[in-house]
């Protein structure tokens, strides 16, 4: 299946201006053309690349300035990047700025058809939905007036309105869920919801970090112009989290001290381990079927899983959670957690340890890892996750294919 979005490499600049720069032709004249020219250029978007498969919807974090608006606004192809290339499959959708094709003498009526136009609608097909964006905007009996009379939350909830009547293939939302009261923003969440149910794929930037990790499949995080992580939301969240509850513990490969796990491997944050870090995973152990430390089993023998924990203060309902994929391509064989099973965690304080038995791992002969991680209540984010540290070899009969390795039992009945 073809992606949806392919980024490769893009690269974005623009020109920043002195504060002093001539604000007239005249000045200009003045002060003999001095001071007209760019002060310096900076990158808004450096070497960006990634790819969404089509239905996705892909949450994009960061701080103000880290690049997001300016991403979304090349995929819109609102601006060329000065390096790369971007390709998308499909009608776009996008909810970049929901007035800006609004005209303030025009009625509300006009402009719908102006912007169903703007959007790539035809005429007939905005008069064919037009009683249907009004009503969804709540707006019957404003909709003859001259938008200069709308209030802003007024003119926000028509243009999204607008925009979401088009039937795109592709959905880009900048910052705009916060439209209207909160009964509209409702409705407009689940609107999304049933665009995402029927294939439509979203990239959504917003601040909200729960709302990335509630309705996302995937997050970026951004960083002056750079992708710092791509993945699931809740760890991607997660070390976004962490960075903007305090600066000062900001945390990279290049600064992290190198933490080394009872394995032996490595933990560096933003590789291997991502999280909040007000609950660490301070061990994990990997027991065989005798109770004994193994890095290999049999196939179909149980396995069990110690995590040590440690907190600098009390937690509250923490989620506890393990996953077994494939050493070669990251495919998830087996993922559980507390929360999954119904166990509710009670508030934990101090140091503890938790474990996980597995009573068979019918899995194919291979190469696995053992991730483990500690989620905050409400999955908004992780509080340590160990991506990728902890082998795990598999011994089961080969020649078979595929991803489990159940018992089995032939029998031949026929003749000779």
């Amino acid at each position: 299946m073809n992606d949806a979005i392919i980024v490769e490499g893009i690269s974005k600049s623009f020109r920043r201006y002195s504060s002093d720069r001539p604000a007239s032709l005249k000045e200009a004249m003045l002060r003999g053309l001095i001071g007209l020219g760019a002060k310096e250029k900076f990158w808004a978007l450096r070497d960006v690349s990634f790819s969404i498969a089509p239905g996705k919807m892909v949450g994009v974090i960061g701080t103000n300035g880290a690049g997001k608006s300016t991403l979304l606004r090349l995929l819109g192809s609102v601006g060329k990047p000065d390096a790369g290339k971007i390709t998308v499959q499909g009608r776009i959708g996008a909810l970049l700025d929901l007035t800006s094709g609004f005209h303030p003498d025009l009625t509300g009526r006009e402009n719908v058809f102006v912007s169903g136009v703007i959007f790539g609608l035809t005429r007939r097909a905005v008069t064919e939905r037009f009683d249907e964006i009004v009503a969804f905007a709540g707006l019957e009996k404003f909709i003859d007036n001259p938008v200069r009379t709308y209030s802003t939350g007024m003119q926000m909830r028509l243009g999204f309105a607008v925009a979401i009547h088009t039937q795109p293939n592709i959905l880009l939302i900048d910052e705009v869920l916060a439209v209207g009261d909160l009964a509209f923003q409702q409705k407009c969440l689940e609107r999304i919801k049933q665009f995402k149910e029927r294939g439509c794929t979203i990239m959504l930037i917003s601040h909200d970090a729960s709302q990335v990790t509630q309705f996302c499949d995937e997050a970026i995080s951004l960083r002056a112009g750079k992708i710092v992580a791509h993945g699931k939301p809740e760890i991607v969240v997660g070390e976004y989290v962490a960075e903007m509850a305090d600066e000062t513990r900001r945390r990279t490969p290049l600064t992290q001290p190198v933490v080394v796990a009872p394995c032996g491997r490595e933990l560096r944050v933003n590789e291997n381990r991502f999280g909040s870090m007000e609950m660490k995973v301070s061990g994990v152990r990997l027991l065989d079927r005798e109770g004994l430390p193994a890095k290999e089993i049999c196939g179909g023998h149980p396995l069990t899983v110690g995590i040590e924990y440690e907190t600098t203060g009390a937690i509250s309902e923490p989620i506890f959670c393990v996953s077994v994929t494939r050493s070669h391509d990251g495919f998830v064989c087996y993922d559980t957690s507390t929360a999954a099973q119904g166990l509710a965690m009670p508030t934990l304080s101090g140091n503890g340890q938790i474990t996980l038995t597995i009573e068979r791992l019918d899995l194919a002969d291979g190469e696995y890892y053992v991730d483990v991680g500690i989620f905050e209540r409400e999955w908004a984010y992780a509080y340590d996750y160990h991506w990728h540290v902890y082998p795990l070899r598999i011994r089961a009969l080969r020649g078979n294919k595929g991803i489990i390795a159940p018992p089995q039992r032939w029998r031949f009945a026929g003749g000779i």
